[in-house]
């Protein structure tokens, strides 16, 4: 399954994994942003004690340290200390792996927030996408809150290359099979 949108503003990041939490159910969630505000670690911190999220990682530029320290402290008291990892990214992504056995990958140019602009938003279900996602993810390390830029873009892998396997998805024409 793939879905591909284009939206005023109508909704956001935020707003996509709602939806797709009121269809497949409790799910493990992790959102990659270069920000967060308030409104939506409240709203992932509320779905986290309704046990519509079963367990949530944060993946988050290290920009955010310094403007939003209060707000990632919040998300390790809801989730867990280990479930921030700090990176070099401008990637707007979340996964969902529900209990009922779906693995969706959404991505796009929204934030978390609304931003009422043209936005281009990219949903599929299973699918070496979710994998590629999940393994850098599994891969990230775990830094301390008071980690510098330099260990973030070490811990990122920004510098290197994919290997010659991951790069193997974007070779020759790829067909749709029943």
């Amino acid at each position: 399954m793939a879905i591909f949108a284009i939206t005023r503003g109508q909704w956001s990041m935020i707003d996509a994994i709602l939806h797709i939490l009121n269809e497949v159910g409790p799910s493990k969630v992790s959102v990659w942003t270069w920000t967060v505000a308030e409104y939506e670690i409240r709203v992932l911190e509320r779905l986290r004690l309704d046990e519509r999220i079963t367990s949530g990682r944060l993946v988050v530029d290290y920009g955010a340290l310094g403007k939003n320290a209060g707000l990632i402290r919040k998300w390790k008291e809801t989730f867990g200390e280990d479930s921030v990892r700090y990176v070099v990214s401008h990637a707007k992504i979340a996964t969902i792996e529900s209990e009922s056995g779906f693995k969706l990958l959404a991505r796009g140019s929204m934030n978390l927030n609304f931003n009422p602009r043209f936005e281009q938003f990219d949903l599929t279900e299973g699918g070496p996408d979710f994998d590629l996602v999940k393994r850098i993810e599994d891969e990230l390390p775990i830094l301390p809150d008071d980690c510098t830029w330099g260990e973030c873009f070490h811990a990122s892998k920004c510098g290197d290359a994919f290997d010659e396997e991951t790069l193997k998805l974007f070779t020759g024409v790829k067909s749709w099979e029943k």
